[in-house]
């Protein structure tokens, strides 16, 4: 049996449905569904069981699995409950690590390219303890995630007890079906895509940065079938472990991210421009660039879908159609 923590979730649902695509239905998923809507992201599969968080420690007692894929957390960038975050996202990322090591269970979870903050110090996914404490993540998630981090990289460091397989993922700006819970943390092109289907002007930041045009903001796009296949490899394959960037090795701009949803739909683009607000301008990233050499040098050969592909997939196949859920 698998467990995969924040399973009804995006990048969750998503691997949830590509273990069943592969045959296994033995995978149990611990989550809260709540009361928006979030049990459909999970309406076409199969599933072993549906673990309450609060029922997490009793449920794992006296169990074995083959692998605990932990991607739940309070993934909100503008969270500011400190210590509910740190409950969540770090103490209970460190019980289940214990666990895994008790238990020689292998233990993939998800870290964040957040973790890098501003980008000063580059988005190398160097592991060692003084490049991640040289790391400054901007907000209160990022910091909860490069904690957990720091903590699982001065165990190895130390050479004390991990499970037999510890590997932690910066995901960079995932996109794809089942993000539609998100609300106001859902990818750009998910929260416009109704305007752009109806004609409507899609509105991107002004530059406020000399150099950099208008809508010229760029970020590392990577789609979720892409994040979904390098867990799917790194569950068969236990050997690789250690903190890796999840991203395509390509900047693109947001201007591009739309022109691709215009172009999958066969209309004529209407951007207009707007200014950034105030308080956001001083700390607004303009770049984020994964670098995945490390990633493929562990092994992976998946390779990453381009950005226009990725975009007339997503768009075609759920976006602007009548069931956008996986």
């Amino acid at each position: 049996m698998l467990l995969v923590t924040g399973g009804a979730g995006f990048i969750g649902s998503n691997l949830v449905a590509a273990l069943n695509d592969a045959g296994r239905a033995d995978v149990a998923v611990c989550d809260g569904l709540g009361h928006d809507g979030k049990w459909r992201n999970l309406a076409k599969r199969q599933l072993a069981d549906i673990v309450p968080p609060a029922e997490l420690p009793v449920w794992l007692k006296d169990r074995r699995l083959d692998a605990l894929i932990h991607l739940g957390a309070i993934s909100d960038t503008t969270a500011t409950d400190g210590d509910l975050v740190i409950e969540t996202n770090f103490r209970l990322s460190m019980q289940l690590l214990d666990w895994c090591a008790a238990n020689a269970t292998p233990f993939i979870y998800a870290s964040s390219a957040s973790t890098y903050g501003d980008g000063a110090q580059g988005f190398r996914d160097d592991a060692s303890i003084p490049a991640l404490k040289a790391l400054r993540p901007m907000n209160l998630y990022g910091w909860s995630k490069h904690l957990f981090d720091m903590a699982v990289v001065g165990r190895a460091a130390r050479g004390e007890k991990l499970p037999p397989q510890w590997t932690g993922l910066k995901f960079f700006n995932v996109f794809g079906p089942n993000e539609y819970h998100k609300g106001a943390m859902m990818s750009v092109l998910a929260r416009r895509f109704d305007d752009i289907k109806a004609g409507r002007p899609v509105q991107l930041f002004k530059s406020h940065r000399e150099g950099i045009a208008d809508g010229d903001q760029r970020r590392d796009f990577i789609y979720v079938d892409d994040v979904v296949r390098v867990m799917m490899w790194l569950i068969a394959v236990p050997s690789v472990s250690g903190i890796f960037n999840v991203g395509t090795g390509r900047a693109r701009s947001f201007r591009d991210l739309m022109l691709s949803a215009y172009a999958a739909l066969g209309t004529t683009p209407n951007i207009q421009y707007v200014d950034m607000p105030e308080p956001i301008r001083g700390s607004y990233q303009y770049f984020t660039q994964s670098e995945v050499d490390r990633l493929c040098g562990a092994g992976y050969n998946g390779g990453f879908t381009a950005l226009e592909a990725a975009v007339a997939t997503y768009v075609k196949g759920y976006l602007d159609s009548a069931d956008r859920f996986r």
